[in-house]
């Protein structure tokens, strides 16, 4: 009577075990797995036949040396950036769990560009979408990034000194220029190497 009652516990605890373990494997088994997995600050939900995943982020940068340069010889000095904004980012993944799509929101609450040997500094605002779409779902070196807003450097007084404002796409993945239309000082700079672009912005920093 003694072995069967241990028999029997036995059985209860190999049963309790196999319950145990398909209510705790199951859903996570069951659960889509995303591609490429989308960093641990985004929250993500099931919306119609994918997933959508958010995260907002608070970011400060800078000051750093932003590739501009002015001046030449004993005068020359690089341009310094700093800026604080927010990040409202979301990606979009298919009934597959692949990744489609990227959309990016940032708004500055402040911005400036600078002359790290006077101190003299430009403030500027941006507001920029970024659009990231994957020809190939999942393969990030499939995305096209579209680009549309705008980044104004103005000083206290006058006109402003450096404008990007219009539409730009690029191949992310090589840094080719596509398409853009608007006025792009900064395309003109480091794509095209028009210093003259910068011309103003270094007077207003000199």
């Amino acid at each position: 009577m003694k072995l069967f009652r241990i028999t029997c516990a036995l059985v209860v605890l190999v049963l309790s075990l196999f319950a145990f373990s398909f209510v705790a494997v199951h859903p996570a088994a069951a659960q889509q797995v995303l591609n490429p997995p989308p960093p641990s600050d985004y929250t993500c939900k099931t919306v119609g036949n994918g997933t959508i995943c958010r995260a907002d982020r608070p970011i400060t940068f800078g000051p750093t040396d932003n590739g501009i340069v002015c001046g030449r010889g004993s005068s020359a000095f690089d341009v310094y950036d700093s800026e604080v904004y927010d990040l409202n980012l979301t990606r979009t993944y298919d009934q597959n769990g692949n990744l489609i799509r990227r959309d990016i929101h940032q708004n500055n609450s402040f911005g400036q560009f600078s002359n790290p040997l006077t101190g003299t500094a430009v403030p500027y605002t941006e507001h920029n979408i970024y659009t990231d779409i994957l020809a190939v779902p999942g393969d990030l070196s499939t995305v096209t990034e579209t680009t549309t807003g705008e980044v104004i450097v103005k000083p206290a007084q006058g006109a402003p000194v450096y404008v990007d404002v219009g539409r730009t796409v690029f191949d992310f993945f090589d840094g080719t220029l596509e398409f853009e239309a608007g006025h792009n000082d900064s395309n003109a700079y480091y794509y095209f190497g028009d210093t003259s672009v910068v011309q103003k912005l270094c007077a207003a920093l000199a």
